[in-house]
């Protein structure tokens, strides 16, 4: 017989396994982005993708939009607080349904801009929309990750069951 216990263990490891793959993806496509962005344009400079996409390279020492520039460690600081509530959120509730995929993409996005931060010293972003600041792999995952945590939190299931 399966106890409680170690079926929320069971639970546990299943929900921070995929949550992990999926921060994994993400951290290599945005560090590989990165990479080819930084060997393939030189800062400043831009080059058109698509009507209205446009790759440009620039460093970003801030946050979202640029905010906090210059705030290395409170960046840092807030972005560790912020990974352990997520992981720790995950940890009290791995039975929620989908839970480790918006884990999974915030954590993975959080610490592809952290590795940029702790070894450029900057954020690379690299794409461009009209009216919108450049941007990079690791935002977009963040960006989908808080639309799916709320989602997974707040939104229904199949079945109009809870998710």
């Amino acid at each position: 017989m399966v106890t409680q216990a170690r079926k929320a263990r069971k639970l546990r490891a299943v929900a921070f396994g995929r949550a992990g793959a999926v921060a994994a993806v993400v951290i290599a496509v945005d560090q590989l982005s990165k990479h080819a962005i930084r060997s393939g344009i030189d800062v400043g400079d831009h080059q058109k993708l698509l009507p209205g996409v446009t790759l440009v390279h620039v460093r970003n020492t801030g946050v979202a939009f640029s905010l906090f520039s210059g705030g290395g460690t409170l960046v840092l600081v807030f972005t560790l607080a912020a990974l352990a509530a997520l992981a720790g959120y995950l940890a009290l509730r791995p039975e929620r349904s989908w839970l480790w995929l918006p884990t999974g993409l915030l954590i993975g996005g959080a610490i592809g801009n952290l590795v940029d931060r702790v070894l450029n010293g900057a954020v690379t972003d690299f794409v461009k929309l009209p009216l919108w600041p450049a941007f990079n792999a690791a935002d977009m995952s963040i960006t989908v990750g808080v639309v799916a945590l709320l989602l997974v939190v707040e939104g229904r299931g199949s079945g109009g069951r809870r998710a």
